[in-house]
């Protein structure tokens, strides 16, 4: 990975959609060059997919939930169903496992309360849990889907 790789890197984060011109010309390339190191990328997985990032308000998910659960369960039975639950939530965008005192921490996208006790009705309903706290979001300070790549 050289610094213009990491260029296209950049352009591609910022927008996916540019053309191949576009790129070639910000990291002055000529445009099969360009492509053959855009391939290259998504080849060897620096570049999973390309997508459009949409806007939540305008789609009616505005409200922004981070759930964190605790569980007794620690076994491949219970995370696999746990998993799979979680998977078929369409509002819950993000899944992580945790170190510390939380297990798990989700983040439920809905429109309002009464969206997201469904949601969490729902997992009560599915899957054994012994802690569930959730803090909703007040305003989003940043985001971004670009990732820093000093370290590549």
């Amino acid at each position: 990975m050289d610094k213009i790789d990491k260029a296209i890197l950049e352009l591609l984060q910022v927008n996916a959609s540019a053309s191949l011109q576009e790129i070639s010309e910000q990291v002055s390339l000529s445009a099969t060059p360009c492509w053959r190191r855009i391939q290259r990328l998504e080849r060897e997985g620096y570049i999973r997919q390309r997508v459009a990032l949409l806007d939540p308000d305008k789609l009616n998910v505005g409200v922004t939930v981070f759930v964190a659960i605790r569980t007794s369960q620690h076994n491949e039975k219970w995370f696999k169903r746990f998993s799979a639950v979680v998977a078929a939530i369409p509002q819950i965008v993000e899944f992580y496992r945790m170190s510390g005192d939380d297990d798990y921490l989700l983040r439920v996208v809905v429109p309002d309360i009464k969206a997201y006790d469904a949601v969490y009705k729902r997992l009560i309903r599915e899957v054994e849990l012994s802690d569930v706290s959730s803090s909703f979001a007040m305003e989003q300070i940043k985001y971004t889907t670009a990732l820093p790549l000093d370290y590549a």
